[in-house]
């Protein structure tokens, strides 16, 4: 998980829909540095949404479904003499987006027995009605953050 790039500046649109974004997921998505691989993954979900949600864009659904998963506070561990408290924290919108892509991927893959794109398809649809595995996520993230409201004071 953490190999920190310089991706983000160096992003180019992704070829089809010339997002930003996108091409930031497709780059998450992809293993082994196979990134034709993950391209293909990525549309052939998009046309699987496409067939699905017919009133919108694709990209749109795709960016609407990454907002639904994108968490605004979690939870940190610091240490306070001895004890280690979780203390919620606002989180930046950088890291929101790399919550949202990584949330939305380990529930793909966690998902067994289908072809990726459209375990992908599937969950993108489900968080773009604000359901499935990546948005249950998010929500069990706020309802940490608000139980331990209490030590927000610790915040640094």
């Amino acid at each position: 998980m953490g190999k920190i790039t310089a991706s983000r500046e160096k992003l180019s649109p992704d070829p089809r829909y010339g997002s930003i974004l996108a091409s930031k997921f497709i780059n998450c998505l992809m293993e082994d540095g196979k990134k034709s691989i993950a391209q293909r993954v990525f549309y052939s979900a998009m046309d699987i949404v496409a067939k699905k949600i017919t009133d919108m864009e694709p990209i749109e659904v795709f960016n609407r479904a990454i907002e639904n998963v994108k968490p605004s506070v979690e939870v940190r561990s610091k240490r306070v003499g001895g004890a280690a408290y979780q203390v919620p924290m606002q989180v930046n919108r950088n890291r929101q987006q790399s919550l949202g892509i990584r949330w939305m991927l380990q529930a793909v893959r966690e998902k067994k027995g289908r072809a990726t794109h459209q375990k992908l398809a599937e969950e993108i649809i489900a968080a773009f009605k604000r359901e499935g595995a990546a948005v249950t996520k998010r929500e069990n993230v706020h309802r940490m953050a608000d139980a331990n409201k209490a030590f927000a004071h610790f915040a640094w």
